[in-house]
């Protein structure tokens, strides 16, 4: 009986070590570092410089390097897992490739201790357990305990959520000892990534780039519920004598609805109607500034368009005719605790009503949607500001389309069309970086068929 019980307590102490490996999939150092505490990550900085970096294995066989890396006024000791990278190397006989072997401190399984150079307090511990290195676990002392936050690129999803537990444990705690503590009190749902939930959405964007060579840019062009190539304020039909029959004409709304007719056709055999895309969706006092612009400008328009065109095809694929307002189509999710701008801390203000998002925090939303709700795409209207006149205008004038997803190593991505044209996500937070974009919802389908040439 002594027996089984020492064979059970020795079980429970080597299960952190193995639970971590197998839950998360990444290499675990916490077996090492338990044997780091004394002369690495407890010494002073002088101490620490005179330790040359070391290389470590693991009870599982996985190589970690323990080093020192100094900047102005922080250091930082890692402790990271090894990989190979390929590298070109040049001469006169030619280029020969190689792999080497890194330790870079940023890649799933890598941990860094950071401290202040001045006082050697500890900062703040991190760890990596992503292909995203943008996304980490850290935790900061505060008082006896530690403090959790979790960071998703540029913005905490949670920040400053109490352990309980001494922040020195986490020099030798593991990625899913971690993870144990705070799995109920940080969103973990937001970094849950599963790959093999987005074959719709990479379905669709292929159809979408086989088709990107034959789409024309054309303002105020779209193809009506008769596949009639249509002025789309007017209903009024284009010459299309002076258009070439392999191509398809499409504005920046047009694009959009070329989109949703594709996933409906499939269902009804047809495309969506003209006229109920153009029903407005936001109501300004007539006698308020929003008001008295809206009498020469439609500042809106995209707005009303996506919020209806979403709606519209919320409404085939449950065969109920849903309002805008009906459908839950508008995104009005709001996962942001705080937002870090030049390593300051700041907070961050998320949806605004009928405006939508600071296209500087969009990155970091669509990977929580897409954590969160898997095949789903996106369409956006974009909020940009005239400065030509005054006093300013803003007003939603251009679509887009997002389709965010995970490779199938786990890696964040996300598809990016705009006005018959693809461009990624970096790009387009460049393009708008001090614009709103407001998004609607639908699920994305394998079975996905938009007017071809």
């Amino acid at each position: 009986m002594k027996r089984i019980i020492l064979a059970v307590l020795v079980l429970f102490q080597i299960m952190p070590v193995f639970a971590a490996y197998n839950h998360f999939g990444i290499p675990d150092s916490s077996e090492i570092r338990a044997k780091l505490i004394e002369r690495w990550f407890e010494a002073s900085l002088e101490t620490v410089r005179n330790n040359k970096p070391e290389v470590y294995y693991s009870s599982s066989g996985e190589m970690f390097q323990v080093r020192l890396e100094e900047s102005e006024t922080f250091y930082s000791i890692f402790v990271a897992p090894k990989t190979t990278i390929t590298v070109d190397i040049y001469s006169e006989r030619g280029k020969v490739s190689e792999e080497q072997t890194v330790f870079p401190g940023d890649i799933p399984g890598s941990w860094v201790l950071i401290k202040d150079k001045k006082t050697d307090k500890p900062i703040r511990v991190r760890y990596y357990f992503l292909q995203n290195s943008d996304v980490f676990l850290q935790f900061s002392p505060y008082g006896k305990i530690a403090l959790a936050d979790l960071i998703i690129f540029g913005c905490y999803a949670a920040k400053g959520v109490s352990t309980g537990i001494p922040f020195e444990k986490f020099y030798s705690f593991s990625i899913e000892q971690a993870y144990s503590i705070t799995k109920t009190k940080l969103p973990w749902r937001y970094v849950r990534i599963e790959p093999e939930r987005f074959q719709g959405t990479k379905q669709m964007a292929g159809v979408i780039r086989e088709q990107l060579p034959n789409i024309m840019y054309t303002e105020n062009a779209m193809y009506d519920e008769n596949g009639q190539l249509v002025h789309l304020l007017t209903g009024k039909a284009f010459d299309t004598s002076l258009l070439e029959d392999d191509k398809i004409y499409l504005s920046s709304q047009g694009f959009l609805k070329w989109v949703a007719d594709g996933l409906v056709e499939p269902i009804t055999g047809g495309q969506l109607k003209r006229e109920p895309l153009l029903e407005e969706t936001v109501h300004v006092k007539e006698t308020g500034r929003q008001g008295i612009l809206s009498q020469d400008y439609n500042l809106f328009f995209s707005l009303n368009w996506i919020r209806n065109l979403a709606s519209a095809v919320i409404s085939v694929n449950t065969g109920t005719k849903y309002l805008f307002n009906q459908s839950g189509v508008d995104v009005t999710v709001e996962p942001f605790a705080a937002e870090i701008n030049s390593n300051k801390t700041e907070n961050s203000v998320t949806f605004i009503h009928d405006s939508g998002y600071q296209t500087a925090n969009i990155k970091t939303l669509f990977y929580i949607l897409a954590s969160t709700e898997p095949e789903t795409i996106y369409f956006g209207a974009v909020r940009r500001t005239d400065r030509t006149v005054v006093p300013e205008v803003k007003a939603f004038n251009e679509c887009v389309l997002f389709m965010p997803y995970f490779e199938t190593n786990g890696s964040f991505s996300c598809f990016v069309f705009m006005n018959g044209r693809e461009l990624t996500l970096d790009e387009f937070c460049r393009r708008f970086a001090d614009d709103f974009v407001y998004l609607t919802r639908v699920k994305a389908s394998e079975r996905f068929y938009p007017l071809s040439k």
